[in-house]
């Protein structure tokens, strides 16, 4: 059994880079713009360790069926084997906008 398509889609949004991945890409039928759909994450709850990326993105996108981005927000577009982790980056300089929970200092 072939198991559907999987890529990673990274646009530009607010001054913000995201990274997700999605099972559904296409030519949208709105003229200039990339269908994006059947967005993937990891199911919530599962094991200990909670993304804070993930969460936040999760929650972002929870309504929505189909992403139509505009086709020069689109920066790439990869087909992968497997998901990896999400992201918000910021689009000046790359760096994570969404920081992990801050742990407390090494003795």
């Amino acid at each position: 059994m072939r198991t559907k398509k999987l890529y990673k889609v990274t646009f530009l949004h607010l001054g913000k880079c995201y990274e997700l991945y999605a099972r559904h890409l296409a030519s949208s039928g709105l003229w200039g713009f990339t269908e994006v759909g059947e967005l993937v994450f990891e199911p919530a709850g599962e094991g200990i360790v909670v993304d804070p990326t993930e969460e936040r993105l999760r929650e972002e996108f929870q309504d929505t069926r189909v992403l139509h981005l505009p086709m020069q927000s689109v920066v790439r577009i990869e087909e992968v084997e497997r998901k990896g982790p999400l992201a918000i980056r910021d689009a000046s300089d790359g760096q994570k906008v969404v920081t992990p929970f801050p742990m407390p200092p090494r003795r």
